[in-house]
């Protein structure tokens, strides 16, 4: 049996309904073992080792809901593209070029046309800036990428290349590719980019984790695919993973993992499997989510629908006969509805598990546009909202621009919790920074970190209190994967994973959240940050 750790001299906002605040806890072999007023937990050991909080403030540590690590972890190595100008973005490439040696790829990510003057740009521009590089970049919504000419030709995208049929090669007048790629069709330069090591991956995704510890995340649902979860384990082999990872199945390796007998929550407290993984549409910022009714402006197009409600059934059957859950990536109001009438069929065939009973923990990934005839089938089914706050202020100008009489409907995580949903929050990660902080900031406030559009907020109707973001980041999150009667409150015989913080998130003025960084962070009773 280890020795007890006692923290004490702290507010402790313990998310626990019976007891909501403490001064002090005891933690002894990774677990919660006391919680309560300094003296009664302090005098329980008198030989316990102890560790001033100096005041501070203790939350329980927040998880995300929602994130590609091993995309977070490269793009930590890669060209940051999140510029206010296509030029700034441009200048960021030629500078890797002239550090790299010609023929050897620059990758980057995270430029968003919707924030440049000129909107899209083209292949010859980044022929311009790096013409003996094969250059590949990822939109900041991972829905569609930009290639150079050199980059097109190593991937045989010519103008007689046909469009797969989940996704659009842009084009010039003339037929010939610009170097947009739109959905499925980025695969095609993906497929010949040289793959990173396994080896590399996992010292990216060590990392990484350090970079996410420093911002208060001690776990991650992650939606990445096979390597990451090769490297993640080999990482967990060698006792150097320290952040908490739920993993999702790719839908293309659902026939391997039902061979295999794998079922959701197989695995332990640091690495499990979660839920099998499945896109119906695109993304607002590109008007691929699909929409019951026209984008504003385009009169035939509502989007792209890459599942209906039939075939995902059957690939929802599949796995919930063997024992795997369902997180289904819908944004657009038809995608969802979709989805809905997906999960109700899978329901009927399960009865037992209706009206929100369900002993697998499904889930729909995003929930940004959702029909007020839908709004409240999530909480009667019992699926899970995974919805990320931070997209909202991001994507508040653009939703009015694109989808203007539908923006009432848009992020509305107030509506989901008055229909009884579950909400499990997270970023997006890279397509929004991971700061668990902006996150809890925008979800109250409705409003972007500069404070735009108002004090009032973006539909202020839909914001929330700081406890019910909170919960969002930690219950929710915990829900959703099946651990929380371990994990998201601090209470004895939970896992001690906790943050120490010097703003009160409860008090602090709302505009300040977005400041808030920890001083320390813990997981499994061991602090693996400290900023002091």
């Amino acid at each position: 049996m280890g020795q007890t750790l006692i923290l004490h001299n702290a507010r402790i906002y313990t998310l626990n309904p019976h007891q909501p605040q403490a001064e002090a806890l005891a933690i002894r072999d990774r677990r919660i073992i006391a919680v309560g007023e300094t003296h009664a937990i302090v005098s329980m050991e008198p030989n316990a080792e102890r560790y001033d909080l100096q005041g501070g403030v203790v939350i329980p540590g927040l998880t995300d809901a929602h994130l590609h690590l091993e995309h977070y972890a490269l793009s930590l190595q890669r060209v940051d593209c999140e510029t206010d100008s296509l030029e700034e973005c441009l200048q960021r490439v030629a500078h890797r070029a002239a550090e790299s040696p010609p023929g050897t790829w620059i990758l980057g990510g995270g430029w968003n046309q919707n924030r440049w003057k000129a909107g899209y740009s083209s292949a010859s521009d980044l022929d311009r800036v790096a013409p003996h590089h094969p250059v590949y970049l990822s939109a900041k919504s991972l829905h569609a990428g930009w290639a150079n000419t050199l980059a097109l030709r190593l991937a045989g995208i010519e103008a007689h290349t046909p469009d797969p049929q989940d996704g659009r090669i842009g084009r010039e007048a003339n037929g010939e590719p610009n170097g947009l790629l739109f959905e499925g069709a980025m695969k095609l330069v993906e497929q010949v980019i040289p793959e990173t090591t396994e080896e590399r991956l996992v010292e990216a995704l060590d990392a990484a984790q350090q970079a996410l510890w420093r911002l208060g995340i001690t776990g991650v649902h992650d939606f990445d695919r096979r390597k990451c979860f090769a490297a993640l384990q080999r990482l967990h082999a060698q006792r150097r993973l320290k952040l908490r990872v739920l993993k999702s199945i790719p839908l293309e390796d659902l026939p391997h993992a039902v061979a295999l007998g794998l079922r959701s929550g197989f695995g332990d407290d640091l690495l499990r499997l979660g839920p099998v993984k499945i896109f119906a549409d695109g993304a607002v910022g590109l008007r691929t989510a699909a929409m019951f009714e026209p984008y504003a402006g385009e009169e035939n197009n509502r989007g792209m629908l890459f599942l209906d409600a039939e075939a995902l059934h059957e690939h929802g059957r599949m796995a919930v006969s063997h024992g795997l859950s369902l997180a289904v990536h819908a944004i657009g109001d038809r995608a969802i509805h979709e989805v809905l009438n997906a999960f109700e069929g899978l329901l009927k065939e399960a009865p037992a598990q209706a009206e929100g009973n369900l002993s697998l923990r499904h889930r729909i990934e995003h929930v940004q546009v959702i029909h007020p005839q839908d709004a409240h089938r999530l909480g009667k089914f019992g699926i899970i909202a995974s919805m990320q706050p931070i997209h909202a202020t991001s994507d508040m100008a653009m939703t009015e621009r694109y989808l203007p009489d539908r923006a009432a409907q848009a992020y509305a995580w107030r509506t989901q919790l008055q229909h009884g949903a579950v909400l499990a929050f997270g970023s997006d990660a890279p397509v929004e920074s991971p700061n668990p902080f902006w996150g809890l900031h925008a979800a109250v406030t409705r409003r972007r970190r500069d404070g735009a559009p108002g004090p009032q907020g973006w539909h202020a109707e839909q914001c929330l209190t700081m406890k019910e973001a909170l919960l969002g980041f930690t219950q929710g999150a915990a829900y959703a994967a099946g651990m929380e009667h371990r994990l998201g409150m601090l209470k004895p015989g939970y896992l001690a994973d906790l943050l120490w913080l010097d703003i009160d998130p409860f008090t602090c003025a709302v505009e300040n959240i977005k400041d808030i960084l920890p001083i320390g962070t813990m997981v499994d009773g061991e602090w693996v940050y400290l900023a002091r």
